[in-house]
C-alpha cells in the first residue's frame, strides 16, 4: 500500500475537518461525507495548483451534507447514503457517485496485529448489538484460534448522521435479520450499544485511546492512524482484508446506469474477492442552479476530478471510477441546467 504523510498533506485529523484554500475568481463551497475527504482534500489541492480556483469542503457527516444541498446553502452536497429517485426528484436533485472506498472495522488490543484478527457479519453483528461483550467469547475465539483474546469490548459508533453508519449498519441488515429488525438501517440509527464519536476523525481517536474498543471507519482514516483493522468473511464464505483490490471487486459488478440516480449500493457484494463493506461516496447538485457559473465550476471541479485524480486516489487506497462509468456522469450533468433550462455542461 502507498500511503505517506505527502499524500496526507490536506487530511486534517479534526472533528469537523474543512478544507479551504485561498479565495480565488471562482470559490466553490460543499459539506457532507468524512468518508471521501481525505481525497477530496488530495483533489482540492492538486486542482488548487493547477487551475488557481479554490474549493471549501467541510467534512460534517452525510446528514448534514444532505441538510445543506437541501436549505441551499453550499454548492454541492456529499453522501455515502445515495438518495432514492423520489427523495432527489423532491427537491430537484441530481445524484452521481466520485469515488469507491470501504469501512472496515477497528480494533486496539496489544496481543492483536493488523489483519489477524477475523471475524464474521452476524458475530459483528452481536457485537454491536451488546450480545457478545468479551472478547474472549466462544463466538470470536473459535473464528480465531490462537490468538490470545481477553477482556471487555468497548463499542464505538459515531454519534453524528453518517454515510459511513450507513455502510455499516446497511451490511448488518443484510447478514443478521435480527439487526435488521431491532435497529435497521440509516445514516442515524438507534444504537444498542456504545459510545459515540464525530465523524470518522472522531471514531478513529476513541478508538485509539480505549483498549479493548472496537469501531468502524473509513479505510484511510485507518491507515492514517495506525488503526489494526480486521479481515471479514464475504458473501462467497471467504476471509478478506480491505485494500484497493477488494473494494474494486465489490464495485466490479456495479449496475451505474440501471439503478435510479446512479445510487448503487456495494455492501455485501457476491465475488470471492470482495470486501463486504465497500461503498460509492455521491454528490448532490440542485437540477436548476440559481448560479449558474458556480455550478459550471462545481462540474468543472469533479470532470478534472474523475479525469484526472485517479493516481491520487489510488494512493490513498479508494477505486477511481472508470471511464464508461464517468461517461455516465456526465450524462447525468447534462440535466443540470440554468433558471431558462439551458444545460451548463
Amino acid at each position: 500500500m502507498r500511503f505517506t504523510k505527502k499524500l496526507l498533506s490536506g487530511f486534517a485529523a479534526t472533528a469537523a475537518a474543512t478544507i479551504t484554500f485561498s479565495v480565488s475568481a471562482q470559490n466553490i463551497t460543499g459539506a457532507g461525507a468524512t468518508f471521501p475527504f481525505p481525497i477530496y482534500a488530495k483533489w482540492a489541492d492538486e486542482y488548487k495548483k493547477a487551475t488557481n480556483v479554490s474549493m471549501n469542503y467541510q467534512s460534517i457527516g452525510s446528514g448534514g451534507g444532505i441538510k445543506q444541498i437541501q436549505s441551499k446553502t453550499v454548492d454541492f452536497g456529499a453522501t455515502d447514503m445515495p438518495l432514492k429517485a423520489e427523495d432527489l426528484a423532491k427537491d430537484g436533485l441530481v445524484q452521481f457517485p466520485a469515488i469507491i472506498g470501504g469501512v472496515v472495522p477497528v480494533t486496539n488490543m496489544d496481543s492483536v496485529k493488523p489483519g489477524e484478527m477475523k471475524l464474521t457479519g452476524p458475530v459483528l453483528a452481536d457485537i454491536y448489538l451488546g450480545k457478545i461483550k468479551n472478547w474472549n467469547d466462544k463466538a470470536i475465539t473459535d473464528l480465531n484460534p490462537g490468538l490470545k483474546l481477553d477482556g471487555p469490548i468497548t463499542v464505538v459508533r459515531r454519534s453524528d448522521g453518517s454515510g459511513t453508519t450507513f455502510l455499516f449498519v446497511d451490511y448488518l441488515s443484510k447478514v443478521s435479520p435480527e439487526w435488521k429488525s431491532k435497529v435497521g438501517v440509516g445514516t442515524a440509527v438507534s444504537w444498542p450499544e456504545g459510545v459515540g464519536g464525530k465523524g470518522n476523525e472522531g471514531v478513529a481517536q476513541y478508538v485509539q485511546r480505549i483498549k479493548g474498543s472496537i469501531g468502524y471507519v473509513e479505510y484511510a482514516y485507518a491507515k492514517k492512524n495506525k488503526l489494526d483493522y480486521i479481515q471479514l468473511k464475504n458473501r462467497d464464505g471467504q476471509f478478506v482484508a480491505p485494500d484497493d483490490t477488494t473494494f474494486a471487486a465489490a464495485s466490479a459488478g456495479a449496475d451505474w446506469k440501471g439503478t435510479p440516480g446512479m445510487g448503487v449500493i456495494l455492501t455485501d457484494q457476491a465475488g470471492a474477492k470482495s470486501w463486504p463493506m465497500t461503498g460509492a461516496s455521491f454528490i448532490l447538485m440542485h437540477k436548476q442552479q440559481a448560479k449558474p457559473e458556480t455550478g459550471k465550476a462545481v462540474l468543472k471541479f469533479f470532470d478534472w476530478a474523475l479525469k484526472n485524480g485517479q493516481k491520487s486516489a489510488t494512493e490513498l487506497d479508494y477505486v477511481p471510477l472508470p471511464p464508461a462509468t464517468v461517461s455516465l456522469i456526465q450524462a447525468e450533468w447534462k440535466k443540470i441546467t440554468d433558471a431558462t433550462g439551458k444545460g451548463i455542461y
